[in-house]
C-alpha cells in the first residue's frame, strides 16, 4: 500500500494498529528482509507519534520478525537459511503430534470445521493468491491442532507456523511457477481423509510427507531464486 493511500487512524488504536499493519506487511514480504524500519516514517505513515510504534516494534521482535543492530538501527529479520533444518526439524514434530492427535481426538464438529478450511485453501490456491493462500493454510492447519485438543502443542505449532509464513511465500511462488499448486490440496485432502477415518499412522505418516515437501521445495526455490545468481 503507498503512503498516500494510508487510512488516518484516530488516537487510542496506536500500538496494536501499528504492530497488525507492520506484521502483516512483514509476513507477506512488502517489508521484504533486511528492510530499515525508522520510527519516524513509519509514525508518519500511520498518523500516530513514535511511541505506538516504538512499542510495536518492540513487539515484532519478540516475534523474531525484527532486529536491532549495533548502530541501532531497526531492520526486518532476515530469512536464515542456515538454521532453516533445525526450523523444519521443529515442524515436523509438531506438525506430526497435532495431526495424529486428531485423527485420534477430532469430534464431528472438528472435522466439519477442517473440510471448511481446505474449501477456503483450495478456493485461494485457485485464484493464486498467496497471501490468502498462507492465511487458509496457517487457518487448516490450526484447525487440525486444535482438534487434537493439547493446547500446549497447539501454540507450539502456531508459533511456528507464523514463524514460517515469508519462506511459505516463497514456497509458493516456487510451486506456482511448476504449476503445482495442486500439490498442496491434495496433501491436506489425504491429510482430512486420514484424519475423518481416524487412521492415526496414516495421518502422521501425511503429515511427515507434508513436512518433507515444503523443505524440499523451500531449498530448491532458494537455490533456483539466489544460489544460481552467484554462479
Amino acid at each position: 500500500m503507498d503512503e498516500g493511500d494510508e487510512p488516518r487512524r484516530a488516537k487510542g488504536t496506536g500500538v496494536k494498529f501499528a504492530y497488525d499493519s507492520l506484521r502483516h506487511d512483514i509476513l507477506t514480504l512488502d517489508l521484504p528482509p533486511g528492510a530499515v524500519l525508522d520510527e519516524t516514517s513509519i509514525a508518519e505513515r500511520f498518523g500516530m507519534s513514535r511511541s505506538p510504534v516504538r512499542e510495536a516494534l518492540i513487539r515484532l521482535a519478540g516475534d523474531d520478525l525484527v532486529v536491532t543492530l549495533s548502530n541501532r538501527s531497526t531492520v526486518v529479520a532476515p530469512i536464515d537459511v542456515q538454521s532453516f533444518p533445525k526450523y523444519v526439524e521443529a515442524l515436523d514434530v509438531a506438525q506430526r503430534m497435532n495431526t495424529r492427535l486428531a485423527a485420534e481426538l477430532r469430534s464431528d464438529q472438528d472435522l466439519k470445521t477442517i473440510a471448511r478450511r481446505q474449501k477456503e485453501f483450495v478456493a485461494a490456491v485457485g485464484k493464486g493468491d498467496h497471501l490468502a493462500m498462507s492465511a487458509a493454510n496457517m487457518a487448516f492447519h490450526m484447525a487440525v491442532a486444535l482438534a487434537g485438543r493439547n493446547p500446549f502443542l497447539s501454540l507450539f505449532y502456531e508459533r511456528l507456523l507464523n514463524q514460517g509464513r515469508r519462506m511459505l511465500h516463497l514456497h509458493f511462488d516456487y510451486l506456482e511457477q511448476g504449476n503445482d499448486g495442486t500439490l498442496l490440496t491434495d496433501e491436506h485432502d489425504e491429510m482430512l481423509a486420514a484424519i475423518a477415518d481416524r487412521d492415526a499412522p496414516r495421518a502422521d505418516a501425511l503429515a511427515h510427507a507434508h513436512t518433507r515437501q515444503f523443505r524440499d521445495n523451500f531449498l530448491a526455490f532458494m537455490q533456483k531464486s539466489y544460489l544460481s545468481d552467484a554462479l
